[in-house]
């Protein structure tokens, strides 16, 4: 087969999934209606691989209603609601999967038209990386046709909106058999995953490598850890989408293979603690301690911050609980591997395992402070506005927005932004106490949120007394 003819399956493809934005048709935005998806550097083959294989996974995690974890608790509601936005969801990652197997298939051809010696390396790397994965070239060109295909049925479906749960559930089940033909997607979904399970710290790899450790106890370990370490790579992906302002809806799509990592993880541990031969040892408290707070986050996370979260218009609003999610699960997950590093090796500073906590905690600390000293003077103002020093509340408020506020999640940033303005510009006396009766039970309840946060969990704060 011909691959460097023009016009090929895979060059249809690519234009297909850009003819698309044209006018009239689907809009490119980060919105609801229609969202570009970032690709990588083409050059670098294996951010192409591991990319293009998270994106298939949670694609095919998406597509398992049965394991759906967006579902509103309302099934009747979510069975009769409109379900075009998924669609949408699954339209935008088919047409980035494309791009992906294009850029791959590029990078295959040099490999088989450079000639020159310089290039001689390259071109053996290559066929050493496509022989280990058993991944081929012909393979590739399979998953194009598929996913052409695919792109044309989806932009179909989608100009017969509004569309029902039995469109859902029939478009699902298609596109689920659709990539289960070609081998290649597992192939490429299993590369994935072993590229997240290798995700570990460097620290706690080494030390699983140089630390004298019980053999019963140094295998579970190393069947334990790749597990937490494959759904933190999985979140990393959300982290850049949400530093670099990339469009939010589509980690749904991660969010659902996560959904399942986490499912898996727990049932493993779960039936090892089973079989456990003595519970009073330290690693089956350490285990069972991490299926617990691995389930305790995934309802918070699934039943709340991301149910119905599809049927968002609001780009703050989609923001705001995408952000919520990811830090719930992420900081609850590098705790429990510091454990595991802590249980290693007693002496190992926290902070040298994942750096960026440290940061986290001294921001929780000033946060938490700095909320419970605002609250009681908002309470004080409050209960005796003549007598209490405005200029010194309206200083401190002044001083909370520049050096506090952004230790906030951006859901609660907001809310305390504009409360603080109300005071701000209110002079009467009259008006004022109702802002700060509100603004008080505000802070009272976000002072303990902030304290529930997991990087807090082993510093207490010490109330005054």
């Amino acid at each position: 087969m011909n691959y460097s003819r023009g016009n090929s399956v895979l060059d249809v493809a690519v234009t297909t999934t850009t003819s698309i934005y044209e006018p009239n048709a689907i809009p490119a935005a980060n919105s609801e209606r229609g969202e570009t998806l970032p690709v990588s550097n083409p050059a670098d083959k294996d951010s192409l691989f591991f990319e293009l294989g998270l994106w298939l996974s949670g694609l095919e995690s998406f597509l398992n209603i049965r394991n759906h974890s967006f579902i509103e608790e309302n099934r009747g509601k979510a069975a009769s609601r409109d379900w075009t936005k998924e669609f949408r969801l699954t339209h935008s990652t088919l047409l980035l999967c494309s791009r992906l197997t294009f850029q791959l298939s590029k990078i295959l051809k040099q490999s088989e038209n450079e000639k020159s010696e310089n290039s001689l390396d390259l071109i053996e790397g290559l066929d050493i990386d496509l022989q280990n994965t058993e991944i081929s070239k012909d393979e590739i060109y399979k998953l194009s046709l598929v996913l052409k295909d695919a792109v044309l049925l989806n932009e179909g479906l989608l100009r017969a909106a509004p569309l029902k749960f039995g469109e859902w559930a029939a478009w699902g089940n298609t596109l689920s058999e659709k990539l289960k033909s070609v081998e290649i997607v597992s192939k490429l979904i299993t590369r994935a995953e072993k590229t997240g399970e290798g995700f570990l710290p460097e620290i706690l790899t080494a030390l699983l490598e140089s630390k004298p450790l019980p053999f019963s106890t140094e295998a579970d370990l190393r069947l334990v850890l790749p597990r937490f370490a494959k759904i933190l790579k999985w979140l990393s992906v959300i982290e850049t989408m949400l530093q670099t302002d990339e469009p939010l809806k589509p980690s749904l799509l991660v969010f659902s293979r996560i959904y399942e990592q986490i499912q898996e993880l727990t049932g493993y541990i779960n039936n090892r603690l089973l079989r456990f031969p003595n519970e009073e040892d330290e690693l089956f408290t350490q285990l069972d301690g991490a299926a617990y707070t691995a389930s305790l986050e995934l309802r918070k996370v699934y039943n709340y911050e991301l149910a119905g979260l599809t049927e968002m218009r609001s780009t703050p609003l989609i923001y705001a609980k995408i952000e919520t999610a990811f830090s719930l699960l992420n900081d609850s997950f590098q705790l429990t591997l510091i454990n595991f590093a802590q249980l290693i090796d007693p002496q190992i500073e926290t902070y040298k395992v994942f750096p960026k906590l440290k940061t986290k905690l001294e921001q929780s600390i000033i946060l938490r402070r700095n909320l419970w000293v605002l609250s009681k003077s908002v309470k004080e103002a409050e209960q005796n506005p003549d007598k209490f020093p405005m200029k010194q509340l309206h200083a401190q408020l002044k001083d909370f927005l520049k050096t506090t506020v952004n230790f906030l999640f951006y859901k609660d940033r907001e809310t305390v932004e504009r409360f603080i303005e109300e005071v701000l510009v209110t002079s009467s006396k009259k008006d004022l106490v109702p802002i700060l009766h509100r603004f008080g039970a505000y802070l009272e309840t976000l002072f303990g949120q902030v304290n529930m946060r997991v990087v807090l969990a082993n510093h207490p704060f010490d109330y005054e007394k």
